[in-house]
């Protein structure tokens, strides 16, 4: 007997709807698809007919024509649009009118600027004669040290119009992590801030700075910019400085360099759980068409309309607020704290006053306003028509806090990707209800299902989250990968030509996604992904620790808890002083938000035979797995742990369950 399907949360305004690009876009592709069911058929049964459609709703103006749409469907090795040329830079700023606005640069102070597209051309002609006076051409590295302000938007699309690789990281990142990141990709120039906002305080540094820059070989200049106004030292850095003012001010006409489709565009990191980051390199091409369609489409952004979305420089969300311009409509920037203590609800007023029509925040914001009884609603927020949610799964109370706070006819998108695609593999559209607690469907052009431990394709039931075709912005490859195995291990190791993402799934009956958290070792704190590997690494530095053992663990009341186990040295208590000292370790060494919840003394750390740790079974086990079906005994080097853990997890369970 077939179960009935549960009736939606939120159910679209027909005429809304009706009214949206993603209809416009069906009936321009000439498809039949009374539904979104039926255009996402479409879209992952025909994927050359889907992207060259994206392809021409969109216009993409490239300088010389595609052959073929898709020359080889394969994973990993699939061939798109060749022999097409281009530039993303181009396509970012062709929308632009020249008095219209182009970036809103906001902070938490709740002060804020406007960049007109004349402006913006402008300043990214000027940085661009700039790197290229600097000796930056097509295939060089352009790193970033910089706040979610303009400025980075500005550097980015200098470098991608010159051909030039792009890479940033935001300031609370330690000198040492940004470098482990930066120094991979040998970069010919630093572009780096004197300091940032966050909850009441700007923070100097430009210590951090000089220090980053003095770790990174081969470095010809560093573009220094004046954000929040403190004066830099000179003679101290090791490369030639230019101020940012210099550097953006010259009168210069912006040509684009045309590259290949596959030119690669930027380079992200993942969270390096295991050693240094690797670094995701990901095409001009590719992110163009992805951005499209994920900014067009699902979010329903045209000129006009104005997207405000907290992130910071080194969460992929940075990189579709940059991309927003794709879309002709105005992109916000943000430095600060999402809820700084002086003004919590700071970004609802932004949004209110700019009239913002998407905003796009975390599950962990949204579960703190309720918490703490913020009434967004104060505000006039009746621009708004999607709040975007993602980072982490988030939980049914919040849909109707979003209802009730918010408004009735906002569309709550809960979307689930990464920093791989540098997109979503699911969320909604404007022709998709929604449930609560679940994302509404896959995305356009995503072949997405949760396979079972056999490999196969299961409904209604956990599994892991995977994409059975190719995708345009799926990773060119990781830098310094000459024959691709680290990078084929990381996504096709599971299920041969079949992409395994690391997320537990559950594909439901009627169509939409369930998202479960992390099937790896991956931290996903508020949204940002972390590496255990930067955590591990500082901590087992300090000659009081033998050992640590950090942990991500998704809770069912969508909170999210990040432990950190410490074995001390021999002689050593974990008392509160031992504590202070590892935060603030991992605070200087790593970022702040590396710093764990708890920091918990444990009598060992378990480890398969092979000596490496148990991070994902350990999750498991906090999370209430049943011991048996997280780890073979017979593989642990301690097998009494395994209970240890256990119970851990059961008596934290027991406590939370007390104080609720």
């Amino acid at each position: 007997m077939n179960t009935p399907h549960p009736a939606p949360f939120f159910t679209p305004d027909p005429q809304a709807a009706t009214a949206s690009r993603i209809v416009d876009f069906a009936r321009h592709a000439g498809v039949d698809a009374p539904d979104y069911t039926a255009l996402h058929h479409w879209s992952v049964t025909d994927l050359e007919g889907f992207w060259s459609a994206v392809w021409e709703y969109f216009d993409v103006d490239a300088a010389t024509p595609y052959e073929q749409v898709l020359a080889e469907e394969k994973m990993p090795g699939a061939r798109w649009f060749t022999g097409a040329t281009l530039n993303y830079a181009h396509h970012a700023l062709r929308h632009l009118a020249d008095d219209g606005v182009a970036i809103v640069a906001l902070d938490e102070t709740g002060s804020g600027y406007e960049v007109t597209g004349k402006r913006l051309r402008s300043q990214v002609a000027s940085v661009a004669a700039t790197l290229r006076d600097l000796g930056v051409g097509a295939g060089d590295r352009v790193v970033g040290y910089l706040p979610n302000t303009p400025h980075a938007i500005v550097a980015f699309l200098a470098a991608a119009s010159l051909g030039a690789v792009w890479s940033v990281c935001g300031q609370d990142y330690a000198p040492r992590a940004a470098a482990d990141r930066f120094a991979q990709l040998e970069p010919t120039v630093l572009i780096a801030a004197d300091g940032y906002l966050f909850n009441g305080t700007a923070h100097d540094r430009r210590d951090a700075v000089l220090e980053l820059a003095g770790a990174l070989p081969g470095l010809k200049a560093t573009l220094l910019v004046d954000h929040v106004g403190l004066p830099w030292p000179t003679g101290n850095c090791p490369s030639l400085v230019v101020p940012w003012e210099d550097a953006s001010t010259r009168t210069e006409v912006l040509a684009c360099t045309d590259v290949p489709f596959d030119h690669p565009l930027w380079v992200v990191f993942s969270s390096g759980t295991t050693g240094l980051p690797k670094g995701i390199v990901h095409g001009h091409g590719g992110v163009l068409l992805e951005h499209l369609k994920t900014l067009g489409l699902h979010s329903d952004l045209s000129p006009g309309d104005r997207l405000l979305w907290y992130t910071t420089t080194h969460w992929m969300m940075w990189n579709l607020v940059a991309s927003t311009l794709l879309t002709g409509a105005t992109t916000c920037t943000y430095d600060g704290s999402p809820a700084p203590l002086a003004r919590p609800d700071v970004l609802w007023e932004l949004a209110a006053r700019h009239r913002v029509t998407v905003f796009g925040t975390s599950p962990q914001y949204l579960l703190g306003m309720a918490k703490f009884g913020i009434d967004p609603s104060v505000h006039d927020l009746s621009s708004i028509r999607v709040v975007g949610c993602t980072g982490s799964a988030l939980p049914a109370p919040a849909y109707t806090w979003v209802r009730d706070h918010v408004g009735d006819a906002v569309l709550l998108a809960s979307i689930s990707g990464g920093t791989d695609i540098v997109s979503g593999f699911a969320g909604s559209a404007p022709t998709t209800p929604v449930w609560a607690g679940e994302l509404s469907a896959p995305h356009l052009g995503v072949a997405l299902a949760a396979y079972d431990a056999a490999g196969l394709p299961v409904v209604d039931q956990v599994g892991e989250l995977v994409v059975t075709r190719p995708l345009p912005s799926m990773p060119l490859c990781f830098w310094n990968d000459p024959d691709g195995s680290r990078y084929r291990d990381a996504y096709f190791s599971a299920y041969s030509g079949v992409w395994r993402h690391g997320d537990w799934i559950t594909v439901t009956g009627h169509g939409s996604v369930v998202v479960h958290g992390r099937s790896d070792s991956t931290l996903n704190r508020n949204g940002v992904r972390l590496g255990s590997a930067d955590i591990h690494d500082v901590v087992e530095r300090l000659p009081e620790v033998a050992e640590a053992l950090v942990i991500g663990a998704e809770e069912p009341d969508g909170g999210y808890w990040m432990p950190l186990f410490v074995v001390p040295a021999a002689g050593v208590t974990l008392d509160d002083g031992l504590r202070e000292k590892i935060k603030d370790a991992i605070r200087t060494g790593a970022s702040p938000r590396h710093v764990p919840d708890e920091i918990l003394q444990v009598p060992a750390i378990p480890h398969t035979r092979t000596g490496k740790k148990l991070e994902v079974p350990v999750k498991r086990l906090l999370q209430g797995a049943p011991a048996g079906q997280v780890v073979d005994r017979a593989a642990v080097d301690a097998p009494e742990l395994v209970e240890y853990y256990a119970r851990l997890g059961a008596d934290r369970r027991t406590r939370r369950s007390a104080e609720a």
